[in-house]
């Protein structure tokens, strides 16, 4: 039996994404998300317009997106209802944010600098990704949410996660991703079967083949 709701809100789980942009004034800003989806080479990220992190973004055009393991949950926590925004926008005030210019120091992180893009990336993540933004779409008008449509354009890998076969690939055996499930931290559990998709859009040494997983579809 199934019974129609009205949730306040949808989040059915997703990474944790810290990401890391520069503000006016050269220091760095540190965000935690978790509204984030992933395609090919891209991503798209969900959050509100008001945000110190997306008025970086439309003024830079780039971030790094950190990708948290479970073990980070203490330096995520220490970021939450913190903003970069001075003053605080009245919403996230009446929802008890108070600005904080100094977030790596408060979440107890290190900055590593980047190859291509000025924002820095955050050293204890073990998967830093280099992005470019390419458009920003409003959502849910009249509301400030907007999905920024960002490429990624260097990936950084810790070495232990990476698969022995092909040092391309990172084993999912070995990464455990911070997921949000409704507003509640998570991380993943034990492998319940061999999937069908690996052999497709696995290393082309276990495929048997060269295969292009999302032209091939």
């Amino acid at each position: 039996m199934h019974t129609v709701i009205e949730p306040k809100i949808l989040y059915f789980g997703s990474s944790v994404v810290l990401i890391s942009t520069m503000n006016e004034d050269d220091t760095a800003n540190l965000a935690p998300m978790s509204s984030a989806w992933w395609l090919n080479q891209s991503c798209m990220l969900g959050m509100s317009s008001r945000s110190q992190t997306v008025q970086n973004m439309m003024r830079e055009k780039e971030c790094v997106l950190n990708l948290p393991s479970v073990d980070l949950v203490p330096a995520i926590e220490r970021l939450t209802l913190l903003t970069g925004r001075n003053p605080v926008p009245e919403t996230k005030a009446a929802q008890g944010y108070q600005y904080e210019p100094n977030k790596f120091d408060v979440a107890e992180l290190t900055r590593l600098p980047s190859l291509l893009v000025r924002a820095p990336r955050v050293k204890e993540c073990p998967v830093q990704l280099e992005a470019k933004l390419v458009k920003i779409h409003p959502i849910e008008e009249p509301s400030s949410l907007v999905a920024m449509e960002v490429r990624i354009e260097k990936v950084h890998i810790q070495s232990d996660l990476l698969m022995e076969v092909n040092k391309n690939y990172i084993d999912p055996a070995k990464w455990k991703p911070l997921i949000m499930n409704f507003c509640e931290y998570f991380g993943l559990g034990e492998q319940l079967s061999d999937s069908r998709l690996a052999p497709v859009f696995g290393p082309p040494e276990m495929q048997g083949h060269e295969a292009n997983p999302i032209t091939n579809r």
